[in-house]
């Protein structure tokens, strides 16, 4: 399963995972020795908090996939920065975002050819759980 996650960035590492109903939850956890300050570019090594951050993937073996990230929230010790502290971002997913940037590519690429009720409807009950509006939105 590691080898999995490093397709999706080669600084994760995999943890655990559980297959519940229709959906895989993997565990995964950043490992890198520095984070860069998304609000100043100073680099951090100094860990303030985790918390886990989940978002959906693309799908595997016809099973829905829910990512659980501990994500990480780091001291920016650059005292010219406005901020004291930020949580680690990851280039392949969005800030805040619940979806991976390849799976929001897919959605559209699927929704191109149908209706957004359509295209939400084949994506709820093959690939991930989406809603019409998220479709137009993307």
């Amino acid at each position: 399963m590691d080898e999995f996650i490093k397709l999706l960035d080669n600084e994760l590492k995999y943890l655990t995972h559980q297959i519940i109903d229709d959906t895989v939850y993997i565990h995964i956890a950043s490992t890198r020795e520095e984070v860069k300050c998304p609000f100043c570019g100073h680099m951090s090594s100094q860990t303030h908090s985790t918390y886990e951050r989940s978002f959906q993937d693309l799908p595997i073996q016809e099973k829905k996939v829910k990512i659980i990230i501990n994500n990480r929230k780091m001291f920016c010790n650059n005292t010219n920065c406005d901020h004291t502290t930020f949580a680690e971002r990851f280039n392949w997913l969005a800030h805040k975002s619940k979806k991976t940037q390849r799976l929001e590519d897919e959605i559209v690429r699927l929704s191109l050819n149908c209706s957004s009720i359509a295209a939400a409807r084949f994506l709820s009950e093959n690939t991930v759980a989406v809603g019409k509006s998220t479709v137009c939105n993307l």
